[in-house]
């Protein structure tokens, strides 16, 4: 399913700044338009994503006539000349299932009577480290 919320582009001296005023202000950046909009869709998936995983309510976008360009300029002081706003729409689950979920291979080396003693266990090599990645990103 299709998310499309309106997005404020600043042309900046050096790219372009992104905002997303329904979504608390949510912002990325780009050298380029083009750069820009890319940056601008990973980060909507990625605000979307995580907050449907951390249960957090997702506001509903607003029309794009409901923005107002000068006012977004206003209270981020910003330029308002050379802005613009564009929808930037993304499939949530088919964007995380190609950049977040993708599973990668990893190659790693333990010793050898570990090896024999966990295939002895069954125990699942790529769920243990998995579970100690997290365990060690938490803390």
């Amino acid at each position: 399913m299709l998310s499309i919320y309106p997005a404020c582009f600043f042309k900046e001296e050096k790219g372009y700044s992104v905002i997303f005023p329904d979504l608390n202000w949510l912002a990325t950046c780009g050298e380029t338009e083009e750069e820009a909009m890319s940056m601008a869709v990973d980060c909507l998936a990625g605000y979307l994503y995580t907050s449907k995983i951390d249960g957090e309510e997702i506001p509903a976008p607003s029309a794009r006539s409901a923005i107002s360009l000068e006012t977004v300029a206003k209270e981020l002081d910003a330029n308002p000349k050379d802005a613009f706003i564009n929808m930037v729409s993304v499939d949530v689950v088919e964007y995380a299932r190609t950049h977040f979920e993708k599973s990668v291979r990893k190659t790693l080396t333990i010793p050898a009577w570990l090896n024999v003693a966990a295939l002895e266990k069954n125990i699942n090599f790529s769920q243990t480290l998995q579970e100690a990645l997290l365990t060690k990103l938490k803390s």
